[in-house]
């Protein structure tokens, strides 16, 4: 039987160069840009493709309309190592075009977070939780006899 697991979370962009340039340098890593007209960034356990928004939207069908209003109910999040690393992950988005939605801040449920919005509107989290630590490949996993239920 075959583990389900997300592998790639595509985002529509509206301009390529440009989301490329800002995750190359929010996240400090290298994107591939082998493929023509879409960009893949290799994350531990997950990739990170932007392709343009009207051809993504064309992909899935001709009949779903590439329009945009606000919140869809859905954000990104990227876990960080320390709280310090959050306040400089927010802090490179934030000189790289992001718009910061949420200064980096104590939470109610005991870790320490911030919310950017990037250049085409996603809302991400960054954060660090005392719950979680990284593995020697960058995966998160729950710390042993951590908390795992936010009340």
């Amino acid at each position: 039987m075959q583990i389900s697991r997300i592998t790639i979370l595509t985002l529509g962009v509206a301009d390529l160069c440009q989301a490329t340039e800002f995750y190359r340098f929010v996240l400090g890593t290298p994107p591939n840009t082998s493929s023509d007209g879409i960009t893949f960034i290799e994350l531990p356990g997950t990739w990170l493709a932007l392709y343009p928004f009207e051809k993504l939207a064309e992909d899935i069908s001709p009949e779903v309309p590439a329009t945009r209003h606000g919140f869809c109910g859905v954000t990104l999040a990227h876990n960080a190592h320390s709280k310090d690393d959050v306040v400089d992950i927010i802090r490179r988005a934030e000189s790289a075009g992001a718009k910061i939605v949420k200064a980096p801040q104590e939470t109610f449920w005991g870790g320490f977070s911030g919310y950017f919005a990037d250049l085409d509107g996603y809302y991400w989290e960054v954060s660090w939780g005392p719950m979680f630590e990284f593995t020697e490949h960058g995966e998160m996993k729950f710390k042993k006899n951590a908390r795992q239920g936010i009340s």
